[in-house]
């Protein structure tokens, strides 16, 4: 027997317990990535922007959406078979190519988010579309998309400093830059990209579970576990492997992108719903043109520098910023200052409704035209609401669109899946949901003949979501453009 002085000190893991899947051991190097003040910031930040205000149980953050994406990516890794032991997953010395594979995707998983923008995407949508403003700009800084993954991954790229996430990556061997390429979906290994980025990942499982037990919406569930017991790789060619699910799992991984669907159709893109994210996206996008916050280059030279204000930037930095400019009476466009007293309030918008306004279930395989020809008509008569308020308005009278640039869709049919297609095997194709043989031959999920999403892949639901002011409403229906109540 081994005297105590020559047995291998056993690494004790750290626990975090949460809500959903209860204890979860963390890493020592996980830990002190979590204490980051880079990743205690997603504490202040919604998942789920200003759906709290339909939903007051949707109080969730972005920082405990990080650890259940990161678990769930460790039980994929674990029903995959490419995941190690414990004892070498929490032992730092461990430097095998399994040990290293399987840290680099817990950790990429833990960090994917770590560039949101307050209230989530409905404030990084703003970024988006006020594109790079250059007003700040330093000479050498790049001209980076304004997006969270982009964000994220000069985070985690450029941060060598004390408190640092690169300091605490490469302290303890990570490579960086495999890390913000993973989290981007464009990793030189294709699981692990379809672990991250994909139909059927990590942050997809965790979310819809997320979401629906803290809104209490029950659309986002669906058999996690039936689906993690039933993941298998296969050789994808090119010195590739890939993942899909067993054969019998199709109805689980179609229930779960049915869930998905209708989570998306129901929640986040309903009328009743997406109000308030629609109008704060208004509201920062306002605020980005006439400089009241943080540009996205001052964002980069914030990380960079080790400015503290970065940690700030935060659900509440932006309703401070709300607060003073509406007490400060900054912004002199009535719409935005009504929008912004709205959105401080709770006050919603009407919703206008028109024939054309309607949610639809589109066909968008082969018959791509429906959509654009309905967009524009949408077009025409919200242009035809604009010259209405201009010609007979006072001034304070608007208007508030969303015409979706994205679907919402059941997952991408065959057509769509060749057309965008980056590699020469549709099964090296990183999106789609693969289904493995018995024999262990790959398919797609969306070409089999015994599957809903053959069909149910083809369409899409067009959800337009058009909304006024009262004094807009009352002119419009004097002006007989939308029918009175």
């Amino acid at each position: 027997m081994a005297s105590p002085q020559n047995r291998r000190t056993r690494v004790r893991p750290r626990i975090i317990y949460d809500v959903l899947y209860g204890f979860i051991p963390i890493t020592e190097w996980e830990e002190k990535l979590i204490n980051s003040p880079f990743f205690q910031r997603l504490r202040w930040i919604k998942q789920l922007g200003f759906s709290n205000y339909i939903f007051p149980g949707a109080e969730h953050n972005r920082f405990a959406h990080a650890i259940g994406v990161m678990y769930s990516m460790d039980q994929m890794l674990r029903s995959l078979g490419l995941a190690v032991s414990e004892s070498e997953l929490f032992d730092p010395a461990s430097k095998s190519g399994a040990a290293v594979f399987h840290k680099t995707l817990r950790v990429s998983a833990l960090l994917h988010d770590i560039g949101s923008f307050p209230f989530s995407h409905v404030v990084e949508n703003a970024y988006v579309r006020h594109g790079n403003d250059q007003r700040r700009a330093r000479r050498s800084s790049k001209d980076l998309p304004n997006t969270h993954e982009h964000l994220g991954s000069f985070i985690i790229k450029n941060t060598d400093y004390e408190g640092g996430l690169t300091r605490i990556l490469e302290k303890y061997g990570f490579d960086v830059r495999l890390i913000s390429k993973i989290i981007k979906g464009d990793s030189p290994f294709l699981v692990a990209n379809q672990l991250m980025h994909s139909d059927l990942d990590a942050d997809r499982m965790d979310y819809l579970m997320r979401d629906a037990h803290f809104t209490g919406i029950k659309y986002g569930q669906f058999d996690r576990d039936y689906i993690l017991a039933n993941l298998q790789t296969y050789d994808a060619g090119a010195g590739q492997v890939a993942f899909g699910v067993n054969e019998n799992a199709i109805h689980a991984a179609e229930d779960y992108l049915i869930a998905r669907f209708s989570w998306y159709s129901q929640i986040i893109k309903n009328k009743g719903s997406a109000k308030f994210d629609i109008m704060s996206t208004h509201v920062a996008k306002a605020f980005l043109e006439q400089d009241l916050i943080h540009q996205f280059h001052d964002l980069l030279a914030m990380v960079h520098d080790q400015d503290e204000r970065f940690f700030w930037w935060n659900d509440i930095y932006f309703m401070n910023r709300c607060m003073e400019v509406h007490l400060k009476k900054l912004v002199h466009d009535p719409k935005i200052s009504e929008l912004t007293e709205m959105l401080l309030y709770r006050r919603a918008p009407k919703t206008v409704e028109h024939p054309l306004f309607a949610h639809r279930i589109l066909r968008s395989e082969g018959n791509e035209r429906e959509k654009t020809r309905l967009t524009a008509r949408i077009r025409a008569v919200l242009a035809g609401f604009e010259a209405a308020l201009q010609e007979h308005g006072t001034g304070k009278e608007w208007i508030l669109a969303d015409i979706p640039a994205t679907d919402v869709v059941f997952a991408r049919g065959m057509r769509q899946i060749a057309k965008k297609r980056s590699s020469d095997s549709l099964y090296r194709e990183r999106d789609p949901i693969k289904v493995i043989s018995k024999s262990g031959k790959p398919s797609l999920l969306v070409a089999r003949e015994n599957t809903l999403m053959k069909h149910l892949s083809g369409f899409v639901n067009f959800v337009p979501s058009v909304y006024a002011n009262q004094a807009a409403m009352d002119l419009l229906k004097t002006k007989k453009l939308i029918a009175s109540d």
